[in-house]
């Protein structure tokens, strides 16, 4: 499964859609990165005079390159079937423990490092690393999420 395959698969879009680009995956693993725009309506009031990324912004952002596009890559491997969408993927994240040490400015580039634990029974739970433009580490943490296809988008 190409990276332009998995994108395509996101259950996102604009402006909830934090992966531009993801530079390699395999059954271990995943690599993406995201420019967070300066334009983003969220810097207008997180912080009035020095705008930051909200943490919890980070968070879905290694979500969804460390652990969504890592489980669409494991999903279509064990289904063997081009069948996984939007609308037949239904994904919960159940647990996110997540430690941050430096800011994201308006207009930074990041890029996150994402390595499975398991995958097991649907369940698929990431050590994630989230670095900045200068690959300074910026947040880490331990993710996990339940994923489920369905056959008609139920």
């Amino acid at each position: 499964m190409t990276s332009k395959e998995i994108l395509s698969q996101l259950p996102y879009s604009e402006p909830f859609l934090f992966v531009d680009e993801i530079d390699f995956v395999d059954e271990n693993g995943v690599e993406g990165r995201y420019t967070f725009k300066k334009t983003s309506h969220f810097y207008q009031g997180h912080f009035k005079d020095y705008p930051i990324t909200p943490g919890v912004l980070l968070t879905e952002c290694c979500a969804q390159i460390g652990l969504v596009c890592l489980g669409i890559y494991l999903l279509k491997g064990r289904t063997k079937t081009s069948d996984i969408n939007e609308n037949t993927l239904q994904i919960a994240m159940s647990s996110s423990e997540m430690e941050f040490y430096l800011p994201v400015s308006p207009g930074e580039t990041v890029k996150v490092v994402s390595e499975k634990k398991y995958f097991r029974f649907n369940k698929l739970k990431c050590n994630v690393k989230l670095f900045n433009s200068e690959k300074k580490l910026v947040c880490k943490g331990v993710l996990a999420g339940m994923f489920k296809q369905t056959s008609d988008g139920k």
